[in-house]
């Protein structure tokens, strides 16, 4: 029960050390706490007055970015325009010149293939006659006198030139 109900003792030396607490932080420790309290309600009303402010600024900040961002949005008009016209100029000069160069390159091929047909015609007469004077110096090596030699010397000479 002595839990419950303290002593009066202990009761009157509580009271005794509670006020003895409350004498010295009201000597040493009191004005200093009030004094921070002071500074800080200061610094509070000076952070409010410079929220203002930047607020303000911030007001006119953002009329200047909306102003710059109209003038880059027209500024950007107008890039892309010149842009444009300049594109359409290039390709109009790469079409031209394309059609150039395609008709030069028709005329180099039509040329080159006419010089190939030519040399392929060339190479084709003197293979032919290199064959037809071969299959001749065969014919007269052979008796020419017997018709029926003949004929089978033709089929064998036939049947070993190579066929291109």
């Amino acid at each position: 029960m002595q839990l419950v109900t303290p002593d009066i003792g202990l009761l009157f030396w509580m009271l005794v050390s509670f006020l003895i607490v409350l004498f010295i932080l009201k000597k040493f420790a009191w004005k200093p706490i009030l004094n921070m309290l002071h500074e800080r309600e200061e610094n509070i009303e000076q952070a409010l007055k410079m929220a203002d402010k930047v607020k303000a600024e911030m007001e006119k900040l953002k009329a200047d970015n909306e102003r710059i961002i109209s003038e880059a949005f027209a500024e950007r008009d107008k890039i892309f325009s010149d842009a444009q016209k300049i594109k359409e100029k290039i390709v109009g000069e790469a079409r031209e010149q394309a059609v150039r160069e395609k008709d030069k390159i028709l005329n180099d091929a039509r040329l080159t293939i006419e010089t190939e047909k030519n040399a392929a015609i060339r190479e084709i007469r003197n293979t032919a006659a290199d064959l037809s004077l071969q299959i001749a110096e065969k014919l007269i090596r052979h008796e020419l006198s017997n018709n029926q030699k003949q004929k089978e010397l033709v089929e064998v000479l036939m049947k070993e030139m190579p066929v291109n």
